[in-house]
């Protein structure tokens, strides 16, 4: 398996899956380290046995989570650096759009781990059974996680439209 190519391949997925559980874009950049040399030791072990894509995110979830169990009892203090342009969109456009990702981003970042992993997953597509593959829970059980994790984002976004 060509490292760099699967490293290219998913690495916006990364990003994404990155920023999910770090706000700090210093700390994102060294969360992504450590997520490459986690993926270039566990390749080697990818047996096929599911989508690579699936793994490359199991082993980017494990390794976030990781990171976060040591940064937790570390206060954080940062803004969102969120640079995505679409080309064509309105500046009202383009800050509708970020202001939405931006809270959508704090609403997933206050979820609890579990929800967490599985709305980070949701998000990049993935169904609820390769979340569970990638997870290492049933099918209805990343089904049932999801939907919680559903109605709680929902609950979040609707009190920062309100508040």
């Amino acid at each position: 398996m060509d490292f760099k190519a699967i490293l290219q391949e998913h690495s916006a997925m990364l990003g994404r899956i990155v920023s999910s559980y770090e706000a700090d874009p210093a700390l994102q950049q060294e969360v992504m380290q450590d997520v490459s040399l986690a993926l270039w030791q566990a390749l080697p072990k990818f047996k096929g046995s599911g989508s690579l894509k699936g793994y490359v995110a199991k082993v980017a979830q494990n390794r976030c989570i990781t990171h976060v169990s040591k940064a937790v009892r570390q206060p954080r203090k940062s803004a969102l650096d969120e640079n995505l342009v679409a080309e064509g969109d309105s500046p009202e456009e383009l800050v509708q759009r970020e202001q939405t990702r931006a809270q959508l981003l704090v609403a997933v970042r206050a979820l609890p781990l579990t929800l967490r992993q599985v709305t980070t997953l949701a998000l990049e597509g993935f169904s609820h059974k390769e979340i569970g593959e990638a997870l290492g829970i049933s099918e209805n059980n990343a089904m049932v996680r999801f939907s919680r994790a559903k109605a709680l984002l929902k609950t979040s976004l609707q009190g920062q439209v309100d508040g």
